[in-house]
């Protein structure tokens, strides 16, 4: 119930993002963090609770936030010390400037009170559209606005960026002929060759997960990029996998629209894995969050053909939108995001820049003494995150 209650509200909003659902605040509930569920209302009325049932009686949202906590120490001097994030939001019309002025003060205010070292939100402002200083480039007005805004608050840029600001998102709305005739030529021959070469297709079930994590991790050291254990993603998998009904074939189930779900796709070759993407749904939304694959085959590319199932699978569950999940900060090959954007282009996206993530810091000493420690401290997490990779792999 807590669930329908909560993902309904947000549903409603400008914006709604799987991260903000109540799924994802019970992942996170997992691993450290109480998930808190803030609505604003029409009234002039503001609410925070631990339990989302307690928020029914809010008939007439207009904002609304998944807030994680987690404490830094649970004993001693610094005990009340704690950090808010809200995953992509909070939701609102941004462009409502006394509404954006309200829930600002509003979450200030929260955060003081909390005794956070900061509060951190990154929500889907656009700041604009297409890549910078091209001819698709498109700036929008109210970014700048909500930009400047932050900074006169006191908020600071990021310099901890948890998601991507930057993605590549595909209109759904067109036919599928006219959805390939968008992609770029060498995509379209690299799905048609897949095809020729006897790759085929089929979703995930929940005992597919082990094999998937292992070939999650064999790109992680490949690819050179870290990523969490096995459990987490799991967690994170069977949670939401859990929402969609059982699926015996490539068709798209009909599916609650406010129901967060995902499904894993797997592309075979002789029955044999050798890729799969995750994608996940909500609200008329659907994003490629995780990508795996293994060196076999890489020739007949499954991975091209993984993306076409996954946008016409999308547009069948009513989806208008399918997110790529991730863009280059700077838009050149001196990016680490560069080979993976190229991908992304060639399958019709269109760039979509946001406001990344600012930090409201109540306390600017504890601020300062975080912000200088946590980087050291992530990147021994991170060194230690690559050998427990490898060591899982038996490499």
């Amino acid at each position: 119930m807590e669930s329908q209650n909560w993902n309904s509200i947000i549903s409603k909003l400008p914006n709604p993002h799987f991260l903000q659902t109540y799924e994802w605040g019970q992942v996170k509930a997992k691993y450290g963090w109480s998930p808190l569920y803030a609505v604003w209302d029409a009234d002039g009325k503001w609410r925070v609770e631990s339990d989302p049932n307690l928020l029914s009686t809010f008939h007439s949202p207009v904002a609304a936030c998944l807030i994680l906590k987690r404490q830094i120490l649970r004993n001693g001097f610094a005990a009340r010390l704690s950090i808010l994030y809200l995953p992509k939001g909070p939701l609102l019309d941004w462009t409502n400037e006394s509404l954006r002025t309200r829930v600002l003060n509003d979450l200030q205010s929260f955060a003081k009170k909390q005794g956070a070292i900061f509060l951190k939100c990154d929500p889907d402002v656009v700041l604009g559209t297409g890549v910078p200083r091209s001819a698709e480039d498109a700036e929008e007005k109210s970014g700048a606005v909500i930009t400047s805004e932050l900074k006169r608050r006191g908020w600071e840029y990021a310099s901890d960026q948890i998601q991507f600001k930057n993605t590549v998102v595909i209109d759904l709305n067109p036919t599928e002929d006219e959805l390939l005739a968008r992609m770029k030529q060498k995509t379209r021959y690299n799905i048609r060759l897949a095809e020729k070469k006897g790759v085929s297709l089929r979703v995930g079930k929940l005992e597919d997960l082990p094999m998937l994590y292992k070939m999650y991790a064999e790109t992680s050291v490949r690819d050179g990029f870290v990523i969490r254990d096995e459990a987490y993603y799991k967690t994170a998998w069977e949670l939401f996998m859990k929402n969609q009904s059982p699926v015996s074939s490539l068709q798209p189930p009909i599916t609650n629209y406010q129901l967060p779900h995902t499904e894993p796709l797997i592309a075979e070759v002789n029955n044999q894995p050798v890729a799969a993407i995750f994608v996940f749904y909500f609200a008329g939304r659907a994003y490629y969050v995780y990508g795996m694959s293994r060196d076999a085959h890489r020739e007949k590319m499954p991975t091209y053909l993984l993306q076409w199932e996954a946008m016409k699978r999308a547009k069948a569950r009513g989806c208008t939108d399918y997110d790529l999940w991730g863009a280059p900060d700077v838009f050149d090959e001196s990016d680490s995001m560069w080979g993976v954007y190229r991908f992304k282009e060639g399958l019709g996206g269109k760039v979509v820049r946001t406001l990344g993530a600012w930090d409201f810091a109540p306390n600017p000493f504890w601020y300062r003494m975080y912000s200088d420690i946590m980087p050291r401290v992530l990147d021994v997490m991170r060194s230690r995150g690559r050998s427990k990779t490898k060591q899982s792999l038996g490499a």
